[in-house]
């Protein structure tokens, strides 16, 4: 018998769970902005031209807090 066996999708979290999911959820997506703007900081012009943006703009960003 797997683990999957003892839920299906219909069954609801309990209501902790389902907290403690989101903020799961919301931790990995500041961390994930928090390493994007770090890379993003580290290009090359030429690099921010392909994307679409200019120095300034990518400043912008990369300023921004990792919750925004």
């Amino acid at each position: 018998m797997t683990a999957t066996s003892f839920t299906s999708p219909a069954t609801p979290l309990p209501p902790l769970a389902r907290v403690a999911f989101r903020l799961a959820h919301a931790v990995l997506g500041w961390e994930l902005r928090r390493t994007t703007r770090r890379h993003l900081a580290r290009l090359e012009p030429y690099l921010l031209d392909d994307i679409g943006l200019d120095a300034r703009e990518a400043q912008d960003e990369v300023d921004r807090p990792f919750w925004r």
